[in-house]
């Protein structure tokens, strides 16, 4: 029996509010049925466990996830989930090693766009606390509406504090203007309205049918996506 073909390896990237370890379910069936699968994840440095005079900004993420990318030796794949995709897109441009782009119900932004912006300007779901950052607000209801009331919880408590300036700040590049991209759209996010644009700068629209957590409440489902994603980027 033939060995499976090498996949590129997989980046994962958090959204606002976060924590890397979001990403556990996902890495869990992914690992199942690909046990040599190489999964990285990193955390941003907006939504870092750090007091929160000490919270990254926009471009500090686009770094992080740089330095991680410029880190790997072979083609890469980069997922990245609602903020997410905003330092992405940032940080990216011009990676050589970057096979394709995955923007999990993600703010694939343009160059002159930021978060607010791409939201009309208004705090959807996030207080203002006038200290340079964002609580979220609701989490049950915007980020986890299609989890059990335990589970949303859970996850809601998992949540941190989030720089403002990341929410602000506007992007100078977008690397899915070079890099091959595919957006995975959730067709049943709160906010869908928020995402129809942006998933038509992508190459190709896949979907799923959850709420914005799908890594949360359908893994399993997500996972065979992200491989197929992986197989369909990988070097023949």
């Amino acid at each position: 029996m033939s060995s499976p073909i090498p996949l590129p390896a997989l980046l994962l990237v958090h959204g606002a509010w976060h924590r890397k370890e979001m990403w556990t379910q996902l890495i869990d069936e992914l690992t199942q049925m690909r046990p040599d699968l190489d999964i990285r994840t990193i955390q941003l440095p907006s939504s870092a466990p750090v007091p929160t005079d000490e919270l990254g900004d926009l471009y500090d993420d686009a770094a992080t996830i740089r330095n991680a990318v410029d880190g790997i030796d072979g083609p890469i794949v980069v997922m990245s989930h609602s903020y997410g995709g905003a330092p992405t897109s940032q940080g990216l441009a011009g990676a050589q090693n970057v096979a394709r782009l995955i923007y999990l119900c993600a703010f694939q932004l343009d160059v002159g766009e930021s978060m607010e912006s791409a939201l009309g300007g208004r705090p959807y779901f996030w207080e203002v606390t006038g200290e340079g950052y964002y609580n979220m607000l609701d989490a049950e209801k915007v980020f986890y509406p299609d989890l059990s009331p335990e589970a949303a919880a859970k996850a809601t408590v998992a949540l941190g504090p989030q720089s403002e300036r990341a929410m602000s700040q506007q992007l100078t590049q977008a690397a899915w203007r070079s890099i091959d991209s595919t957006y995975i759209f959730a067709d049943n996010d709160v906010h869908p309205e928020a995402f129809t644009g942006l998933a038509k700068r992508a190459n190709r629209i896949k979907h799923i049918s959850s709420a914005h957590s799908p890594f949360l409440s359908q893994p399993k489902e997500l996972a065979q996506i992200v491989l197929d994603e992986l197989d369909e980027a990988a070097p023949q």
